[in-house]
């Protein structure tokens, strides 16, 4: 099954994209081959872009408390396993501190890596990082995997808290969803959401056989999903067919 994740906020949007970037980061660094360490620099500065954002550590700091004290409102709950919600609980609490003894936004501390920022420098443009440009950067190159990894596993260190914390907070908001199997009659489904619910992120499961790619959009108040097919022109067109696939909301 294919799953495909839609925000419905820009705040969960920014946590997305950093989940993305922080999955091929943590898939580059254990690599062997320079080229994959370039690009797990290149991740890196990504990530600096993203979390550059002046409100993005206080949303996730309030988004870790608010999820703390949800889940406190559970305690005594008998159908609530309280050594699993002290777990959870303690989690929160180790992230909340870890992100917020982080001076200033995440990889800050880089910015004052020169050699760091000149690579960052040249990275946009086409060709940027050859030889001739960066010399320096090129020889680091030269230098053995295990020397390599060892620096860009202290340079994301400053990244964990960050990285951590969304992980837990988008773990959290995905387990808050129900699965339920819906049809898109001809190819298109909207649905009403139901009232006195925020919801914050939609996810769709479809079998890949089917050879279909949804195109969703939604707002507070409801959601649409067009399944669209790729033609022998390269381009998506909008399927008649009938098809099934799981949706799930979370709040």
């Amino acid at each position: 099954m294919i799953l495909y994740e839609y925000p419905f906020n820009e705040r969960i949007r920014t946590y997305l994209r950093l989940e993305h970037l922080f999955q091929h980061l943590g898939e580059l660094v254990q690599r062997d081959q320079a080229l994959d360490h370039h690009y797990a620099l290149t991740t890196i500065f990504e990530v600096m872009d993203v979390a550059a954002r002046a409100d993005l550590k206080s949303d996730v700091l309030k988004d870790l408390e608010k999820q703390k004290q949800l889940l406190n409102g559970y305690r005594g709950n008998p159908a609530i396993a309280e050594g699993v919600l002290d777990e959870v609980v303690g989690q929160l609490d180790r992230c909340f501190s870890a992100l917020n003894n982080l001076p200033g936004k995440a990889g800050q501390s880089l910015t004052e890596n020169d050699w760091l920022m000149s690579i960052r420098s040249r990275v946009g443009i086409p060709g940027g990082t050859c030889e001739f440009d960066l010399p320096a950067y090129y020889a680091w190159q030269h230098r053995s995997a295990t020397l390599r990894r060892t620096d860009l596993e202290r340079w994301t260190a400053t990244l964990a808290p960050l990285a951590e914390s969304i992980h837990l907070l988008l773990k959290l908001l995905r387990d808050s969803g129900v699965p339920q199997k819906v049809m898109a009659p001809g190819g298109q489904l909207q649905q009403n959401l139901p009232q006195g619910r925020t919801f914050q992120l939609l996810r769709l499961r479809i079998d890949p056989a089917m050879d279909l790619v949804p195109e969703i959009s939604g707002n507070r108040l409801m959601i649409s999903v067009r399944l669209m097919s790729l033609g022998d022109d390269d381009r998506l067109h909008a399927s008649s067919e009938s098809a099934g696939f799981e949706l799930t909301l979370c709040s």
